[in-house]
């Protein structure tokens, strides 16, 4: 029996699996975030819970690339704020999942990210000039750290949404391109590899899904080579802008599901 048949895929079913996979590697060395539109797609293809445990091996192998890629720009003061509000927030994302219907979880990240995409323009538009991201040493730095990193921790468990979250963080701190993707790149590999036991648990992760990761991660590599070359053809208002719209569409797409 072979993978398309294990899922009772059909040819287009496995064909917009393989697009999503390619966006996957694209997202992580160009636009972060834009996974939510791969999100959207392996759960129309897929049941909504199975689908997020098959994305997490694929995330975690364009994880591996974008550091690759982008290992010599990460922020590492910011990283180190991060994660313990990220950790809190992946258990807190595991009690949902246990008791959460897929309506309840993808209305509840569709607001989040369209809150906080509201929340990154104005604070932009209302900004003097642009910071530098030590400014996450501060008071406000740090509480806005942890917000955000519990938001992330949350959603990047229930559904592997956490990229936009993340994005408009590091754009409010005012990271540039590399030191964005530097640090995200970090950021999420050791991130979904934590999550991994928790996946498992829940049975969302398991020998059929790895079979069909097996199939799928091929895609990635091609999409990450494409985001790499891309990203140095993209200006810096122009990065920010995909960002913010890739977040805005992951959003209302999670929300009209």
């Amino acid at each position: 029996m072979n993978t398309m048949t294990l899922w009772h895929l059909s040819g287009w079913e496995f064909a917009a699996l393989a697009g999503a996979a390619l966006l996957v590697g694209f997202s992580k060395t160009a636009v972060s975030g834009a996974n939510t539109v791969s999100l959207a797609i392996f759960a129309a293809v897929l049941p909504a819970r199975a689908s997020t445990g098959v994305l997490l091996p694929l995330l975690i192998a364009g994880d591996v690339l974008a550091v690759l890629t982008y290992r010599r720009h990460a922020h590492w003061p910011t990283l180190w704020r991060l994660f313990p509000a990220v950790a809190a927030g992946v258990v807190a994302g595991t009690l949902f999942l246990v008791w959460a219907d897929d309506g309840i979880v993808r209305t509840s990240i569709g607001a989040i990210l369209l809150l906080m995409a509201g929340v990154t323009v104005w604070r932009r538009r209302t900004a003097g000039t642009p910071r530098e991201p030590e400014e996450v040493a501060t008071r406000a730095g740090r509480a806005k750290a942890r917000s955000y990193g519990v938001l992330g921790g949350f959603t990047t468990m229930v559904a592997n949404a956490g990229g936009p979250v993340m994005s408009m963080y590091l754009l409010s701190a005012g990271f540039r391109k590399l030191g964005f993707l530097g640090t995200s790149a970090f950021f999420f590999l050791i991130v979904n590899v934590s999550k991994v036991p928790f996946s498992a648990e829940l049975g969302l992760i398991d020998g059929r899904s790895l079979l069909l990761d097996a199939a799928l991660v091929v895609f990635v590599v091609p999409g990450a080579l494409f985001g790499k070359w891309a990203v140095n053809r993209i200006n810096q208002r122009l990065f920010e802008q995909l960002v913010i719209a890739a977040t805005v569409v992951g959003g209302l797409q999670l929300l009209l599901r």
